[in-house]
């Protein structure tokens, strides 16, 4: 399916990569073959039809590099609205520097370009421009847009911290480029004798220190024949070259003939305007436009390519790829490369400039579940590099991060830096800090003291809140003022387990003892009455009144019946609480089976997470949100793996798309993008910090897989259709397999993987008790 042809790029500078001696420009012309095929398939609009009503992805198009410290992406609204680009919006206001990692944490550093002609037009209402997506190109590594009010066409395409534009305008006696800083503290310099504007901006929405800044030089090829600046209040300055204030931007104009091209190449720093400056002259230096896109582009082809499709339904591969997409763009790379040649950063936790890799814009409560065990998976250098910058980011404020963009944010619950950190250890991730990164998950779990202040309250996304009380009764009690208490009771207890199995692998015994005693403490939610999770007060009484249909108080974005299932690492003993495998199979049902009725009482509306599970016609099944997206698979923990099969297949099918409104929910920086990949390929990871996949139903009739040790894994379906969507037999290396899980390391060491599908579920496959996957109850 995925034919191969040959390909010239004339690269100026080998693909970007972390190794600062790969970053270096050489006027060099390489041959490379690469797949056609991967990146054609992303849509980078999937999940970008979207608002605070309801989300089909709150996403928004990152024209990016992998990982790359600096987004691109079209604004359709005002500055500082979280929802950037809504895809059924019709006017463009300029195409901003972005690192937004969600709306609802909103962006910082961001600045803009704008093309008009004519008339000088430059507040932001009185220069958006119509367009229409049908003259909008939108590409990973490339975004093209005709602004029909200026006759103008914009594109641009990035490198990891620096960017390329090209401006093509009509025949004009005054045609403008205009750099938008923002607001929240900004400065322009024009240099006309230099082609060149110079400035920072200094917009975020909290997580910084006070000096923060994000320094940008610009560099055009045409000469400037009037350059204005605008300072607060939108108020124009005529013939000056500096401005600086609240809110500032630049202005340049020249004459154009009809189709003229004006360049124009960007770069910012957060350290300083000469780190600017070289990350511009290192990254693009004097490469043309084209040149810059090719580069782009192969950098995507190298990492998309990594897994290779073979299948007749375009549309689920066009699914695949955009979603992968989105599992390749965070953490943000939040590092720069000096003069030197040495990795440094610029701390967004105590200001300095330091040495060491650092990354940022991300929300561990999201993506422990499956975007790092895909890093585990697929890319352990790259998780090699991050764990270095959790151990930096230790080291600056005193905490792990649980929400960071670009420091401590105060969001979402849990200590999930934990899993993250223990199965990147388990998974012989190397190069990592274990020393200090396993003294700053024991500090995690076992003190509050020193925990930073916002202007409001406490900063939830650091350490536990509550750990005293857990620590000391087992739970976080329902009536102590801390809201989604039993949420983070069985969060904790899931990251306990996670602290005692890297504990045991470091020889730690006696740690590793007591922390798999305290994982069990998601045994003193559980409410026998109801066979689910229930809040329970200081004295030992379950809360009332109780109501499983309630979203929030207890819980976290969904209620009991979401919740009940977040004990990850020990399945089977949450089968023996609900009274067998038959009872635990018939609670799985009846979450898909009932109506989808809710209580949002507690938020006083109807949050978007309730109204995307409502209405996608699974009961109360809410894929749209993490906390239940490993439900489907703990039917095998029943030795049902055939009702796993057909709901996975049904959720893969039903509920993504690479259309505007191909999510059921918010993407959240890769995770639902991630629960998707995996599970098209046939499995998933229940549990990170085991060394485990279950087993789904895969949706392709081929994929293969190259891991970054060289080995390939091989997994075919040939029988695959949206009637076969049981798993008949299964092979392994051409034995007969029938485990309902895979082990990490079978998959790295390649192969090949066969799956006989059929319309039938065959229920006697994975059908053993010693085919069951991993639960701590099965191993103490």
């Amino acid at each position: 399916m995925l034919g191969k042809i040959i390909v010239y790029i004339a690269v100026i500078g080998i693909i970007y990569s972390c190794n600062p001696k790969e970053e270096k420009s050489s006027a060099v012309e390489i041959k490379k073959e690469i797949s056609s095929a991967t990146i054609d398939y992303v849509n980078p609009l999937m999940g970008t039809d979207s608002s605070f009503d309801l989300s089909n992805g709150n996403t928004y198009p990152a024209i990016a590099t992998p990982w790359g410290m600096n987004f691109w992406t079209p604004m359709t609204s005002k500055m500082g609205d979280g929802w950037t680009y809504k895809y059924d919006e019709n006017k463009i206001r300029g195409i901003k520097q972005t690192h937004q990692p969600s709306p609802w944490i909103n962006d910082y550093a961001a600045f803009s370009f704008m093309a008009v002609t004519g008339d000088l037009k430059f507040h932001e209402e009185e220069r958006a421009s119509w367009f229409s997506h049908k003259a909008e190109t939108v590409t990973p590594h490339h975004y093209k847009v005709y602004l029909a009010d200026y006759d103008t066409t914009v594109e641009v395409t990035p490198t990891e911290r620096a960017a390329h534009f090209k401006f093509t305008f009509p025949e004009a006696e005054r045609s403008y480029i205009m750099l938008d800083a923002f607001f929240k503290g900004s400065m322009v310099k024009i240099i006309p004798e230099e082609r060149k504007i110079i400035g920072y901006c200094q917009n975020n929405s909290g997580g910084v220190p006070d000096n923060f800044h994000n320094y940008f030089v610009v560099e055009l090829d045409k000469d400037f024949e009037v350059y204005h600046t605008w300072g607060d209040n939108w108020q124009l300055y005529e013939n000056t070259s500096e401005q600086k204030g609240e809110h500032v931007g630049a202005i340049i104009g020249f004459k154009t003939k009809k189709g003229e091209v004006v360049h124009a190449k960007v770069a910012s720093s957060f350290i300083s305007p000469e780190q600017a400056q070289l990350n511009l002259d290192r990254e693009i230096g004097k490469d043309t436009f084209e040149q810059t896109y090719a580069k782009a582009k192969n950098t995507w082809e190298k990492q998309l390519s990594r897994i290779k499709i073979e299948d007749d339904n375009i549309d689920h591969i066009r699914t695949f790829y955009s979603c992968l997409y989105r599992v390749l763009l965070f953490p943000r790379t939040f590092y720069e490369i000096d003069k030197n040649d040495q990795i440094i950063h610029y701390s967004p936790y105590n200001g300095q400039v330091l040495h060491g890799y650092m990354f940022t814009d991300n929300g561990f409560w999201d993506t422990f579940r499956a975007v790092f065990p895909f890093f585990n998976m697929m890319y352990p250098e790259l998780n090699s590099k991050i764990m270095q910058g959790l151990a930096n980011t230790y080291k600056e404020s005193g905490w792990l991060p649980e929400w960071a963009s670009p420091g401590h944010r105060d969001c979402m619950i849990g200590s999930n830096s934990a899993p993250i950190i223990a199965d990147a250890y388990l998974k012989g991730i190397k190069d990592m800090d274990t020393d200090i990164l396993f003294e700053a998950m024991i500090k995690n779990a076992t003190t509050s003291e020193g925990r930073p202040l916002s202007n409001r309250n406490v900063i939830r996304s650091v350490g536990r809140e509550g750990v005293e009380y857990y620590n000391t009764l087992g739970y976080v009690p329902y009536d102590v003022k801390i809201n989604e208490n039993a949420a983070r009771t069985l969060e904790y207890a899931y990251a306990d387990f996670t602290i005692a199995k890297m504990a045991e692998k470091l020889g730690k015994q006696d740690i590793a003892d007591t922390f798999y005693k305290q994982s069990l403490n998601y045994k003193h939610l559980f409410d026998p009455s109801t066979k689910l999770m229930r809040g329970k007060n200081k004295d030992g009484t379950f809360q009332t009144p109780f109501n499983p249909l309630k979203w929030g108080d207890a819980f976290t974005e969904g209620n009991s019946l979401h919740y009940t299932w977040s004990v990850f690492h020990d399945i089977e003993g949450l089968i023996q609480l609900m009274g067998g495998k038959e009872a635990f199979e018939k609670q799985l049902d009846a979450v898909f089976t009932m109506p989808p009725d809710f209580d949002d009482s507690y938020y006083g509306f109807t949050i978007h997470e309730i109204r995307e599970m409502q209405i996608v016609n699974m009961g109360n099944y809410a894929h749209g949100n993490q906390p239940i997206q490993h439900m489907i698979y703990l039917y095998a923990y029943a030795n049902a793996a055939h009702k796993t099969q057909k709901k996975v297949r049904e959720v893969l099918t039903r509920l993504y798309a690479a259309t505007p409104d191909g999510y059921c929910g918010d993407e959240d920086n890769g995770q639902t993008s991630a629960w998707y990949v995996f599970s098209a390929l046939g499995f998933y990871p229940v549990t990170p910090g085991v060394n485990q996949y279950v087993i789904g139903s895969p949706l392709f009739k081929k994929a293969t897989l190259t891991l970054a040790n060289n080995n390939t894994l091989e997994i075919n379906a040939p029988q695959n259709s949206p009637d076969n969507v049981y798993i008949s037999s299964m092979q392994l290396n051409k034995k007969e397999y029938y485990n309902s899980f895979l082990n990490f390391e079978e998959i790295q060491k390649g192969g090949v993987i066969d799956f006989t599908m059929d319309s039938i579920p065959n229920k006697n496959w994975a059908s053993k008790d010693e085919n069951i996957p991993y639960s701590l109850s099965k191993q103490k």
